[in-house]
């Protein structure tokens, strides 16, 4: 099972409903999230997290940056999502643009290792 690490800056509306959508994607996938504010996040980001994860998908270019500048993350595991903080925990408009944004990236990257 490949595993997919979902972060946004809190860790309590985006990332955590993007987990719950993608946990056990089409059986492929393992999923976790965490925010980037470490001081404010549920789940703060640690490198353990980032050393998990297969592929980092990430809300918003800034969270992007942030993994950069703070941790040891090869640039090519990291994918912007671009969803605005604008969302409520399990929004079915987050739903929708999650539903929208992430099967794409899996399935090409599955293809790939098929």
């Amino acid at each position: 099972m490949s595993r997919l690490l979902f972060v946004c800056s809190g860790n309590l509306d985006r990332s955590p409903t993007a987990e719950r959508l993608f946990q056990n994607w089409m059986g492929w996938w393992e999923a976790k999230s965490a925010g980037t504010m470490l001081s404010l996040a549920r789940n703060p980001l640690t490198q353990e997290l980032i050393d998990w994860a297969d592929l980092v998908l990430v809300m918003e270019p800034m969270h992007a940056e942030s993994i950069q500048a703070y941790f040891n993350c090869n640039p090519s595991k990291v994918r912007v999502l671009d969803i605005a903080d604008i969302y409520v925990r399990d929004d079915p408009e987050l739903v929708h643009e999650l539903e929208m944004k992430v099967p794409p990236l899996l399935e090409a990257i599955v293809s790939k290792r098929s």
